[in-house]
């Protein structure tokens, strides 16, 4: 049988599509839409250039990316707390924004260190220490996934 089998992501045009696809799920969704709506503004053609030189860097060392990611997340975070149900979304929603448009080695190195933004971000701002181990797992060569991401994943898609 043959099988339609999707390219990897090959570059900065290909992570653009990836990009586009999640915000649009992340601004409609009911769980953390309001970080990027209501709290902090997101203006979607300001941020897709940054967020995807830090993208392109973080697979392909190729981009200039030179900001300090933490520092919105601590402000959105001081506004309203994030969660780990809501990294958890996030990466449900990081996830789904890859599949059904890539597949490969950068595909699955781009799923794998959303996982680890996540949890590293999620692990900062809450202060989360050696206690942190009951929020995740040992991934299986693809990161760690914080337990709110594998309680949505088991659960399946939201409405």
């Amino acid at each position: 049988m043959d099988h339609y089998a999707a390219a990897d992501i090959a570059g900065r045009a290909d992570l653009d599509v990836v990009l586009r696809r999640f915000y649009s799920a992340a601004f409609a969704d009911r769980r953390i839409g309001a970080f990027f709506t209501e709290i902090a503004g997101t203006d979607l053609e300001v941020h897709l250039p940054r967020i995807t030189d830090f993208w392109e860097r973080s697979l392909f060392r190729s981009a200039g990316y030179r900001r300090n990611a933490f520092a919105p997340h601590a402000a959105l975070h001081t506004a309203r707390e994030m969660t780990a149900a809501d990294f958890g979304r996030w990466v449900q929603l990081w996830r789904a924004a890859i599949d059904g448009l890539h597949s490969g080695p950068n595909a699955e190195r781009a799923k794998a260190q959303g996982e680890r933004v996540a949890l590293t971000l999620h692990k900062r701002l809450t202060g989360a220490g050696p206690g942190a181990a009951a929020l995740t797992r040992a991934g299986d060569g693809r990161g760690f996934v914080p337990l709110a991401a594998l309680e949505l994943r088991a659960a399946g898609p939201l409405a």
